[in-house]
């Protein structure tokens, strides 16, 4: 009798703990994908260049109190992909490389914490700076055997009911075995879905929308449906993930008062490093960070019911800050004035328009405008050799380019990059994934559960105790 008396006076004490801690009515989860510790690190060492000095200039969500330090490897790989990676931070299950909300097996079912939220009572979005349907996001609401099934993704994205889904497009809105079947743009009106194009047409349609998904605009989409563009490319009239994530507060505000579960991704971190282009990599986390910001300024608004967790899935490229000298020099990043992917762009833009005047000159003169280089950024005898070879490559029809996961570079922008890589002594080990510690950083209620060492399974875990989220059997 005594024991069981005990035993009750245990569970009312965990109970009035759990009261007076207060649950997370409002959970942000932001994932910067391929962000490991370093591509923080680097950014703030970046930042705090371009004031003229050594040292880091803090990033929003690096100043939260709570951090820890997230292992990655799959249930099959040692180095995950982004399928493993989302599917154990979205259900605390490991899985095979490749595969989304199953097991291993390929065919058992596990439910995301978006799902569990959505099953409590909660409003759900999900959303990414590249498609709606990659392997990040669609970690949160896809059950299918191979990550590269984007079409049925598509489907079981409607299928979630989800409230908020924001990202660039989706990647094959169209069933290539049946092309009579209706897209995933009329499936998804169908379901209810009010589709926005853009900002600005988001505001136009929201007040009259119970459920909605907000891409780039069309005319985006035509030049890149595989994500918005990279910050560093960015025009004042393209989506913006900032955009998107205040797009996705506003909207999930207004569907009831239970709260709401927000998983955003920064998935252009992972496309730049694979491509090891430090200049972009570094523009997507600050990026990611101003998304972030957002969050905090409602969190500051409602501080004893919401929660922000920030981590990655993955580290990238095997990112190394310092080269060489015992010195970094980042600033001189700033002298990049667009992504690689879009200086590849530019180089053949050149060369069709010039045509018989795509000279070494008419090339030196592009390179100082869009790198600095001879002007701000000193080049040795031997770089500008190496430019002056890539260039010749060009002319005579043998230039080999450079193939990344998500790019296809030319063999000019590549000797760029890596000669200002060289300068702004960043390293870089791979054009993959690596098995690399990443960060995890959290602020609000529940957030002292993100200390010390974990598996990324434990985060999911973790986020639903705080805002005691039903189990989904």
């Amino acid at each position: 009798m005594k024991k069981r008396l005990m035993t009750l006076g245990a569970a009312l004490m965990l109970a009035w703990s759990a009261w007076a801690e207060g649950q997370a009515k409002y959970v942000f989860y932001f994932i910067g994908d391929g962000m490991g510790v370093n591509q923080v690190n680097g950014t703030e060492t970046y930042l705090a260049a371009l004031e003229g000095r050594i040292g880091v200039k803090p990033l929003q969500f690096a100043q939260f109190p709570y951090t820890g330090l997230v292992t990655t490897y799959s249930a099959t790989n040692g180095v995950t992909d982004s399928a493993a990676g989302g599917t154990a931070l979205a259900t605390g299950q490991k899985t095979k490389n490749g595969v989304l909300g199953m097991l291993k097996d390929q065919k058992t079912r596990i439910a995301s914490i978006a799902e569990r939220a959505k099953k409590s009572g909660r409003a759900v979005g999900v959303m990414t700076s590249v498609s709606v349907d990659h392997a990040t996001p669609a970690s949160f609401y896809a059950h299918v055997p191979d990550r590269d099934m984007y079409y049925e993704i598509g489907q079981d994205l409607i299928r979630a009911a989800f409230d908020f889904y924001g990202g660039s497009d989706f990647l094959q809105p169209t069933d290539k075995k049946n092309p009579q079947t209706p897209s995933l743009y009329a499936q998804s009106e169908e379901a209810g879905y009010v589709i926005a194009r853009g900002y600005e047409d988001y505001e136009k349609k929201k007040n009259d929308a119970g459920k909605m998904i907000l891409l780039q605009t069309e005319e985006a989409s035509k030049k890149d449906r595989s994500r918005i563009p990279y910050a560093i490319d960015r025009t004042s009239t393209d989506l913006t993930l900032k955009q998107i994530t205040q797009a996705g507060i506003d909207f999930l505000t207004t569907q009831g008062d239970q709260g709401f579960f927000m998983m955003v991704e920064g998935g252009a971190i992972d496309w730049a490093c694979h491509a090891n282009d430090a200049a972009a990599a570094f523009r997507e986390t600050e990026d990611l960070d101003q998304a972030v910001s957002v969050a905090y300024d409602f969190y500051k608004q409602h501080p004893d019911e919401t929660l922000i967790v920030v981590t990655a899935d993955h580290e990238t490229g095997g990112l190394a800050l310092g080269v060489g000298p015992y010195e970094m020099h980042t600033q001189v990043l700033q002298n990049q004035k667009m992504s690689i992917s879009d200086y590849s762009a530019e180089v053949r833009r050149l060369r069709e328009t010039l045509k018989d005047k795509f000279t070494w000159e008419a090339v030196k003169q592009s390179l100082k405008e869009n790198f600095g280089f001879w002007d701000q950024v000193q080049l040795s005898e031997n770089q500008t050799k190496r430019l002056k070879q890539a260039y010749d490559h060009i002319q005579k029809g043998i230039a080999e380019n450079s193939k990344t996961l998500y790019q296809n570079d030319d063999e000019l922008a590549t000797v760029a990059k890596q000669i200002l890589n060289k300068v702004a002594c960043v390293g870089w080990q791979s054009g993959g994934h690596s098995n690399g510690y990443v960060p995890v950083f959290a602020i609000g209620v529940g957030a002292e559960r993100f200390t010390g060492r974990m598996d990324n399974t434990d985060i999911p875990k973790k986020i639903a105790e705080a805002a005691d989220y039903e189990e989904i059997k």
